[in-house]
């Protein structure tokens, strides 16, 4: 049967690597899509998936269906489309869709006698926004039972851990006076700020080691001979835990509030993104790169124990989760590089959508087909929620 889904994969190859090609030579940046979900959208429903657009809040979000028989096992395939600005495609997301629903058609179109529905959905603005979250909160996502992924990487990996994060604008209000004649008047919300990042620094040491705090100052107030009245900081909190991230937030919170009283000021804090972190899933990880090894893909390298921020812990807070990292730039090289671009249409990008398709399919059809494959990878998931991994 893999063999099959393979040999589907192969003969739709040529529309789906144009369809990459022509995502890659038009980048749109995130919410603004159009034209690469409709290139996505319109293959599917030629295929026979019932799709969705403009939901969850967002225009260039879509949602596809299809059910086989009496409907099993929900799998969920994932993909973005969206650009970098100033770079284009730089973290291959034009990979991804053309890549996802490959895979999707094939198992519709050789899976005839299993019961299972495939869910394939439509992610924008990963780069920026991270669309994933609100459309979490909004209603996606309930109706899977994993959800899958691919991305371009320098090696074929999937990755263990994620680092949950939360964002923050912190505002300071103070009063405005002359700094040289009537420095007692003022309440310097600029003074807020410094105390706030010295307070931080204090903190470092009473957190657990993968405690990530960063901050810069964006609006200092003014000229220095003026006691400034307004002062911005952007504040990024990060934990491979979001339950203890959550407490670090609290304690941070206090930090803040306790510089607004120290120099009788008053404070904001906004929240302006909020990631979580990844539940490990180590047995459907082994699923894909066993699959992986199976089609040959380049350079197998163990799954990466921990890696930086993504929407798609959200994803994978709630149900069991997996992305294969497929190779096809250098070994060492980095995302957001003009390598990157510069490998985007080659022939390792081009082996590296099929490839990929071939191991979220297969990978799907040991699930659909070996129920207690997916009950091993269903219980691993509470287990690892329980204990807050």
């Amino acid at each position: 049967m893999k063999n099959l889904l393979n040999k589907y994969i192969d003969n739709i190859a040529p529309e789906i690597l144009s369809m990459a090609d022509s995502i890659f030579d038009d980048p749109e940046l995130g919410l603004n899509e159009f034209r690469a979900m409709r290139k996505i959208t319109d293959f599917l429903k030629k295929n026979g998936f019932d799709v969705e657009e403009n939901i969850y809040g967002f225009e260039t979000a879509f949602r596809a269906t299809y059910k086989s028989g009496k409907g099993g096992i929900n799998i969920g395939l994932l993909c973005e489309y969206d650009a970098l600005e100033g770079l284009g495609h730089a973290c291959a997301h034009h990979m991804q869709g053309p890549s996802i629903i490959a895979a999707a058609v094939a198992l519709k179109e050789v899976l005839k006698d299993y019961d299972y529905n495939i869910v394939v959905y439509g992610t924008p603005a990963e780069e920026t926004l991270g669309a994933k979250v609100p459309m979490e909160k909004n209603g996606a996502f309930q109706d899977i039972d994993v959800a899958l992924m691919m991305h371009g990487s320098p090696m074929t990996t999937t990755d263990v851990k994620s680092l949950a994060l939360s964002n923050f604008d912190v505002i300071f209000h103070g009063v405005s006076s002359h700094a040289a004649l009537a420095p007692e008047k003022g309440r310097s919300a600029l003074d807020g700020l410094l105390l706030l990042f010295q307070g931080i620094e204090f903190f470092r040491e009473h957190v657990k080691e993968d405690t990530k705090m960063h901050y810069t100052i964006v609006d200092a107030g003014g000229p220095a001979n003026v006691v400034p009245k307004y002062a911005k900081a952007k504040v990024s909190l990060r934990s491979y835990d979001r339950n203890y991230l959550n407490d670090v937030i609290r304690r941070f919170r206090k930090i803040v509030e306790g510089a607004a009283m120290m120099t009788e000021t008053t404070c904001e804090i906004v929240e302006t993104k909020s990631l979580d972190s990844k539940i490990p899933v180590l047995s459907l990880n082994r699923i894909l790169m066993e699959n992986a090894a199976e089609v040959n893909a380049p350079r197998i390298e163990p799954p990466r124990e921990k890696t930086g921020s993504t929407d798609f812990g959200n994803v994978m807070f709630k149900v069991p989760g997996s992305c294969i990292r497929i190779a096809f730039v250098p070994p060492g090289t980095s995302s957001h590089s003009e390598k990157f671009i510069e490998c985007g249409k080659n022939e390792d990008a081009h082996n590296a959508i099929l490839l990929a398709a071939k191991i979220l399919a297969n990978s799907s059809f040991d699930l659909i087909s070996k129920p207690e494959l997916y009950n091993e990878v269903k219980e691993e998931f509470r287990k690892n929620k329980e204990v807050k991994i």
